[in-house]
């Protein structure tokens, strides 16, 4: 390898590792911003979820064209839009801060929706189809760039780091600049977040445009589209899966999401946090994907003498274990939980004890996916490729599951809608249970 095709890789690694926390980054942002527009329509958490529901349905239209698009156009241009489809994802929910905030469009129950909300809406929507097609790329891509093998395992691990990093610190960095949630609270509060990720994209876009990336998978020419006999959906094992990881997504972000919603809640529905109830709710929410870290770095170690379906089955039961603990345990239990602020740093408060458990859910969640996704594609040969684009299509339910949580948190209180969650978690019990096996090993795959 010539020393600049040398230098120009080392650049382009760096890029991924970047876009790698960049995935995190923009999809844990908006979780937390529903907290400002939650506010803005007097409590309704529904509408503060419906930007983390835009950003995940954007998964349902992209995620099989994604895979396509890397067939068709190769990873290096397919990089490349995502990173522009980013950047201008991440500037229109800036203009939502200035722009339509005394616009009413139309009206919904006992609210004006106004332009702005509707502004933020599509940007998250826009940074959805960004966050799935560099979800499709920067695995593969890091992996070309180590060269295969353990040096290409070694990059994407170290990307994995760094996206669960970036998950952890954007509710910590959200909370901080918003503090406590007032009428005066907007999206303007976290304008330098915003501008902060859009300079990362520009900066990557650069970066990868004048770097040579390897393409093995890219069609040449005329090449036809090998046709198959049979498709993933004839595999009962895998069809349930697909279920699993629909169900997976929704409960990663839901359990997170909503309890940053009940801390940041000062009144009595809520935890009734008197002050910086969105600073110390985005800390302990940053603990849980902090955890989600510390989760996958133990089942990396232990992966090699204990299988998938051990992991999951054991992680889905603990799961429903601590998720019934929150709900049962009345909120006058309390205790001692580290939240930030920009004016005060860091500070000691007194939450319901049910957040604690809650948090400890992230390390169940973090070696779901991968559980969940190694047994449903086991046995499935030449049919892998079409389960990873379906696979991608259902991250949607992160977007589904947490909009109903907030429905239901909206009707019967918080710690209620968590009730759902522990459905969620039977239904993957039940996966790693019985539903993982494969009983159609008739259908040939190779």
């Amino acid at each position: 390898m010539t020393q600049q095709k040398q230098n120009g890789n080392i650049v382009a690694i760096i890029a991924m590792c970047f876009l790698f926390a960049m995935i995190s980054f923009v999809t844990n942002l908006a979780a937390p911003l529903g907290t400002i527009w939650k506010n803005e329509y007097a409590g309704a958490n529904t509408l503060g979820m419906m930007g983390n529901m835009m950003n995940f349905l954007a998964y349902l239209f992209m995620g099989i064209p994604a895979g396509n698009m890397l067939v068709k156009i190769g990873y290096k241009k397919t990089a490349l839009i995502a990173m522009a489809v980013g950047f201008a994802g991440l500037f229109v929910q800036y203009l939502s801060s200035i722009v339509g905030a005394d616009t009413s469009v139309f009206t919904m129950g006992e609210y004006a929706i106004k332009m702005n909300f509707i502004i933020y809406l599509l940007g998250a929507f826009i940074c959805g189809f960004c966050v799935c097609m560099l979800n499709t790329v920067v695995n593969p891509m890091l992996n070309l760039l180590g060269g295969g093998g353990n040096r290409g395992n070694q990059l994407i691990q170290t990307g994995g780091a760094l996206n669960s990093l970036a998950g952890t610190l954007t509710p910590l960095f959200v909370g901080a600049l918003i503090g406590t949630v007032t009428d005066k609270t907007t999206m303007g509060d976290v304008s330098p977040l915003l501008f902060i990720a859009m300079a990362v994209f520009a900066v990557s876009f650069i970066a990868i445009s004048f770097v040579t990336i390897p393409e093995p998978h890219m069609r040449k020419g005329n090449q036809e589209k090998e046709k198959f006999s049979h498709s993933p959906w004839n595999f009962r094992h895998t069809v349930l899966g697909i279920i699993g990881i629909f169900v997976y997504v929704g409960i990663e972000v839901g359990i997170p999401g909503t309890l940053n919603f009940y801390l940041a809640d000062a009144s009595e529905r809520g935890a009734g946090l008197t002050a910086n109830g969105a600073a110390i709710g985005g800390a302990i929410a940053a603990m849980y994907w902090l955890l989600m870290l510390v989760g996958r770095l133990a089942s990396s170690a232990i992966s090699g003498k204990v299988s998938s379906r051990t992991q999951l089955i054991v992680v889905s039961a603990t799961a429903i274990c601590l998720v019934l603990i929150a709900i049962f345990l009345p909120k006058s239990i309390t205790i001692s939980m580290p939240g930030y602020s920009v004016g005060e740093g860091f500070e000691m408060a007194q939450v319901p004890i049910s957040a604690l458990f809650l948090v400890l859910c992230g390390l169940c969640t973090s070696v779901m996916w991968g559980g969940i996704f190694n047994l449903a594609v086991e046995g499935l040969g030449k049919y892998t490729a079409q389960a990873s684009g379906i696979f991608m299509m259902m991250v949607v339910g992160g977007g589904i599951f947490p909009l109903l949580q907030q429905f239901i948190s909206d009707g019967i209180g918080y710690m209620a809608s968590y009730w759902l969650i522990v459905v969620l978690l039977a239904y993957l019990l039940y996966y790693g249970l019985i539903g993982c096996k494969n009983v159609n090993k008739d259908i040939p795959v190779d």
